[in-house]
Order: structure tokens, then sequence, then C-alpha cells
């Protein structure tokens, strides 16, 4: 790539030339960077990972435009080359970029020149990538030392500008003489150094060029794309306490445009200093204060699909793995390693282990996408730990993201546009649908958030991708995340007095698109209580001990590796008798809920649609996930149908309505009642609640019978209630 790198010292405004020593350091310069440029080639040409298998020189001919080599590979050919790359980056990948060329062009056969005799083709510029297996480096401790060498680092992108064209060459031309001069740009943010003075001797009589006579010819001028990205670190290496930090990537030629914002990167690159345009005043003059950036020579996705897959792990670890999936309880096992230090809640756990898992996503002939994340809402009293399931996954989780309802918008949680400072240009950042791509997402509060927030959410949960059309940018982006969402019902606790429409009070467009909703109640039962009592404070008394013992984590990371394990390898489907078992079952829970609508009168608070026949097709394979096994069995399909009645079938029964199922004495009583509530209250007059009840005890009515009579004529709107329940007042 002559040219793409010369003179590549970025903090001085000379060009750097290396004749401007003596001869003698001259030829031995030149010397080095000749056995540097023949032991390249010599390693593109000659490494071989097996017998007569040469991957560079194969790679080099399939794809002649650039070429990924690992530090690695070259460390075991030659132990001097990875150790000149890191020292002097900017100096020898150019001669390596310029070894690949030449290795190519020898590489392809002559071709007839225009004289008829066999000519080498024209060199084409090869970008050199390079990967290595070596831990990242963390942001914060990049600092100064590493100014000009090779880093790694690894982050989230959360931004990428447009694409722009970089000069490699600049072309000048003088403005009294027509003198032309191709002079070299630096590589990255640097600019190209232009000379004051024209070298050309003037004739007799002819006038001397001027200072600074150089005119720049754009069109002339030799382009490579480039485009810079914003890199923030992982948020699980964020400090406590800390905000997380960015850093400014600039990237090449090929990798371009390879990059969305949301996806986690590891790049290899060189940390170097460009001077900020757009500086503060006050910083105008300094000349010798510098912005740092890197410019990335090589990156790799770490998504779920490499690194985070089969290759991070070791066949000890796989072995573990599999030997737990063989066990018949591997499923009790691992719901137990749920949240082990909340007590009770098994199907909670259980729905918690299946979201954790996941189903498989499917892309079916015609290009649609079916869905394979779980959805999960947990509605119910406070104090009763959802908070601490959702705290659970989010650590347990590989990819997770917590946010809270009422701290959340919909841009905050979908993505936002934002103008950039200095091109003042609008670029997207991605929310927390989109950076848990592949994860999971923690809503906690989910009732107070704004309903217009809410429906942002809407297009996410089934579609998994998330459209925009603001200030002139359309997109779409992929949030393939699960929802785990914590609610409280509308009046804080729950309420058996009322129906489930009034205590769930969501809508039933996103209560279709949770796939198990529980309704977690604090029951009062003495013997419960007793044992809930004494876990807790066991969980209190014993926490000291655990923190000195780092056990716990490993247990965790085990959790989290697995999942990573189960998620990468496996991914099953229905057997053939467990989709029959599910068509039958599908239909009679259909019937059921119709023949629960003709007798109450009312549609159920939660609707029973094809979205939960999905939903149980998923529980089904990620129960199968669990034990690593790539069919889904009937047992399977039983257990998620388990699941899914006690939980989403559970909560659409709730509430008053399952109660009234009235026998005629009772109905009889009720009707009693309210002639008696309506002797005692004329229209439009008020009474309170608690001295009419009082009134129709002492009449010999039974407690619960007038209280049933209330909220019958509520519910027919006869009556209101005012002054929180106290007062009772009489409607026309």
């Amino acid at each position: 790539m002559s040219g793409w790198d010369e003179g590549a010292v970025y903090y001085s405004d000379q060009a750097q030339v290396l004749g401007d020593g003596t001869a003698a350091d001259n030829s031995d310069a030149a010397a080095t960077r000749h056995s540097v440029l023949r032991k390249f080639k010599e390693f593109i040409r000659g490494f071989e990972t097996s017998k007569n298998t040469f991957p560079y020189r194969e790679g080099l001919l399939n794809n002649p435009k650039f070429l990924a080599v690992d530090m690695e590979d070259l460390d075991a050919f030659d132990a001097d080359l990875p150790s000149l790359l890191r020292s002097a980056p900017a100096d020898y990948l150019p001669l390596f970029e310029t070894a690949a060329a030449e290795v190519l062009v020898s590489l392809k056969s002559k071709v007839p020149g225009d004289t008829g005799e066999m000519e080498e083709r024209e060199t084409g510029d090869v970008q050199i990538l390079l990967t290595s297996k070596e831990d990242p480096v963390s942001m914060r401790s990049v600092g100064a030392q590493y100014i000009s060498k090779l880093v790694k680092i690894a982050g989230i992108t959360i931004a990428a500008s447009r694409t722009k064209a970089k000069a490699t060459y600049v072309t000048l031309v003088c403005r009294n003489c027509r003198n032309v001069k191709m002079v070299p740009c630096r590589p990255g943010l640097g600019g190209a150094i232009v000379p004051r003075s024209c070298d050309h001797v003037p004739q007799p009589g002819e006038e001397r060029c001027p200072l600074d006579p150089w005119l720049v010819v754009p069109d002339r001028s030799k382009y490579v794309d480039q485009q810079t990205l914003k890199l923030q670190e992982n948020p699980e290496d964020v400090p406590t306490g800390e905000l997380p930090r960015n850093i400014l990537l600039s990237v090449d030629r090929h990798l371009v445009q390879t990059i969305v914002p949301g996806t986690r990167l590891s790049i290899m690159g060189i940390y170097s200093i460009f001077q900020a345009s757009n500086s503060a005043a006050s910083h105008r003059g300094a000349v010798a204060v510098r912005q740092p950036y890197i410019r990335v020579v090589g990156m790799e996705e770490t998504n779920e699909a490499n690194s985070r897959g089969a290759a991070a792990f070791t066949s000890e670890e796989v072995e573990e793995f599999k030997k737990i999936a063989s066990q018949p309880d591997a499923y009790k096992y691992i719901c137990s390693k749920i949240a082990p230090s909340i007590f009770g809640h098994d199907d909670v756990k259980k729905a918690v282990a299946c979201l954790l898992f996941g189903g498989s996503r499917k892309v079916l002939p015609d290009g649609v996408k079916l869905r394979g994340d779980i959805n999960v809402l947990l509605l119910g009293d406070p104090s009763t730990a959802k908070s601490q399931f959702l705290k659970f996954v989010e650590k347990t989780a590989p990819i997770a993201v917590y946010t809270s309802g009422k701290g959340s918008s919909a841009a905050g949680l979908t993505a936002s546009v934002i103008r950039d400072g200095s091109s003042r240009e609008f670029y997207l950042e991605g929310g927390a649908m989109v950076l848990a791509d592949g994860g999971v997402v923690c809503i906690d509060e989910f009732d107070k958030m704004r309903p217009e927030d809410r429906v942002a959410i809407h297009e996410a949960m089934e579609q998994q991708t998330i459209s925009i059309a603001k200030a002139g940018i359309t997109t779409v982006l992929n949030s393939r995340t699960s929802v785990l969402a914590a609610a409280n019902p509308p009046s804080g606790r729950y309420d058996d007095l009322k129906t489930a429409q009034d205590n769930i009070d969501l809508q039933t467009t996103i209560l279709s698109r949770f796939d198990l909703i529980f309704i977690v109640k604090d029951v009062r039962m003495y013997s419960q209580d007793k044992i809930i009592a004494s876990h807790i404070i066991k969980v209190h008394a014993s926490a000291n001990a655990a923190s000195a013992d780092s056990k716990t984590s490993k247990e965790e990371n085990w959790l989290k590796r697995y999942i990573q394990y189960c998620r990468a390898e496996c991914h099953p489907r229905l057997s053939e008798s467990a989709s029959a078992l599910l068509q039958n079952s599908y239909i009679t829970i259909r019937q059921d809920m119709r023949q629960q609508a003709n007798d109450t009168g009312e549609a159920a608070a939660i609707p029973i649609t094809v979205r939960q026949l999905e939903a149980i097709v998923r529980l089904s394979e990620a129960l199968a996930k669990m034990k690593l096994s790539h069919v889904a069995t009937e047992e399977n399909v039983q257990e998620a149908i388990r699941l899914f009645t006690v939980s989403t079938m559970d909560a659409a029964r709730s509430g008053i309505n399952q109660q009234i199922n009235l026998t005629p004495e009772m109905a009889n009583e009720i009707k009693q009642a309210e002639t008696q509530i309506k002797r005692r209250i004329g229209i439009g007059n008020h009474i309170s609640e608690r001295k009419l009840i009082d009134e129709l005890t002492r009449m010999g009515m039974n407690d619960s019978i007038v209280r049933r009579a209330l909220i019958i004529m509520h519910q027919r709107d006869e009556v209101e209630y005012k002054r929180e329940r106290r007062l009772i007042f009489r409607k026309a």
C-alpha cells in the first residue's frame, strides 16, 4: 500500500524521512526494512498450519482485497516480527501490506502487455487485518505510554459516523510555475504536510515562486474510505460509581460500514493522537495538547456467534456441561441454581430459567422470522422479591440491561437520534433494547411507565426489530431480546375483590406479547411465614461468611457459562408426538376460555391467542435446551403447558369472576341485600360504607354478601365510591 502510511508520526508536523541521518544510518535502516519485508513475504508464502495447507497464500488468492493475519501465527513463524509490529506498527504495517501486494502479484499469472511481452500484473492494494488471542486492555489504563503502539481493546460501539473520503496522496500545483507535486498524507485522522516553498529553479528573467505557492487539486488526489466510530467500555467493566468512558476509533478501507451501533467488538489498533479542530478556545493555542484516538487495524465482533460460542469453552468445561445435562434431574438442578437466596416461588424460578435459555429462533423459507426469546411478566404485591429476580437475571444472563419504568423514555429504550457536535449531522444511538441484542432486558416498575413509552416496546417484543424514521434517518435496528418485566397492580397490592381486568390494568396488546404472566401474591399463612422468616434471617446471618468465600461467584459464573454454551450449541425442534399433544391441549384451552367468557359474559383479562401457542412451543424448546437435547419431547411439552397453566391461565382466571358461581340461595340473598341498600341510600345521596355494612349485619345479613352486592352494583354502575372508598354514592 505505497504511500498509504508514509510519514506516519502523528505528533510532529514534519514528514518523517528515513534519509535525514548520516549515510551509514540510512543504509542500516534500509537494510533492516528490506530484511523485514523479506520475512513478511516468506511468512505469507510459506506459513503452513498442517501438511501442505498454506492459509495466507490461499487467503490472498481467494480474497485479494484484504488478509486477516493472526499474531500467534506470526509469533510461531518468527518471534521478532510481532514485537516489531507491536512497538512501531505505523512503520511496519505498511511494509507488511507492501509484502502482501508483492506476493499477490507473484502468485498471479503474468499477462501479455501492449508490446506483446509478458508483464507482471498491476499491484493492487492489500489491507492487512491483525487479530490476536491476547486479553484486551481496559480503556481506562490506556495512557501516554501506549502512543503509537499496538493495543487491544474491547467495548460496545455506540455511534458510527458517515463514510468520508480520506486522501492518501494530495496533488499540489504551484500557482506561479504550474509545477505539480504529490504529497503523502498521514493515515488515520492526520493531515497532509504541505511544503512552504516550490522547488522549481527559476530561469534567468523569470520571477521566483513566492512562499506558500501550492494549491490543492482535490480531483487528482488519491482517496480511501474512512469512518469514525465511538467505542464505549462494556458495562460489566465499569468500576462502581463511575461513568462509562468512550474513545474515538478511525476505520478505513474494508472495515468501513461493517459495524452497526450496539455491536460488541474487540479491536486491535494503533493508539494515536490528533489535533482536534473543534476543541475549546483555551486549547486552540495549546500546540502540545492532542486528543487520543485509535486507528483500527483489525477487529472481531464478540457476538454470541463468535467468541461467545464454542471456541471460548475448554474441553473440560464442555465435558462437565454434558455430564450435568445427561443427569435425569438436570432441570431441577438448574432451577435450584436460579436466585438461591429467594425462598419458594418455584414456578417463577422455572420460568426465569426458561427465559435465560430461550427457545430457538427460526427463519422461514419466505423470510419471515419467528422469535425464540421468552418474555415474562411478574405482577404482584410489594416485597415478593420481584426486583431480586430481575437483579439476579441481570447478573446471570450473558448480555443484560436493567432499566426502571419511570426513568426510561421511549427513546432511551429503543434508539435516539442525536446531533453530532462537530459535524452537525444526525446519527443514531441505540437504547437499552438495542444494546441488549441477544440477551435480556429487565424492566422494573413496568406499570409506572408512561403509556406512550410502553408502546415503543411492542415492536421490539414481537418482531424483534426497532424501526425509526426521524430527522431524515430511516432505519431498522435489531433487538433480539427477551423481556423480563416486574409490575405492581394499580392499587398497589393485588385486590381479590376486583376483577382480573382491574387488577392487571395493562393493555391486551402488551399482555399478549408476554409468554408467561405470574401473579405473585403475598399470602399470609402461619406455617409459610415461619419458614420464610427463618430463611431470610439465615440469609442475613450467613451473609458475611459468604463474602470472604469466592465459591458463590464461581457458581454464578458456571451458570452463565452453561447458558452461553446451551444457547450457542443447541437449537431444539418439537418432535411429532409432542406437536400432536400440543395441538390438542391448545384447542382444549381455547374451548375452556370460550366457555368461561360465555358464562361470565365478558372476555378474559388476558387473551389466549396463537401467540400463547407459540409461547408454549418456545417454553418446550427452552426446557429441551437445558438438557442439551435437540428434540423437544412430550414431557417437555407437558411441563411447558403446566408452567403456562399455573401462570398465564391462572392470571386470566383470577379475580372476582371466578368466585361468583352463585347458588340460587346466594343469588336470592344478594338480591335482598341490594333492596335494603337501595332503601337506605336515596338517589344522589351518600352514606359511609362502614355504617351501611354495620346496619345491614345488625339486621342479620352476612358481611360478605353485602360486600358482594355492593361490588355487583358498582359493576352495573349504580353506585360509585368516593373519598378512597369510604363513602358510597348512589347514582341515578
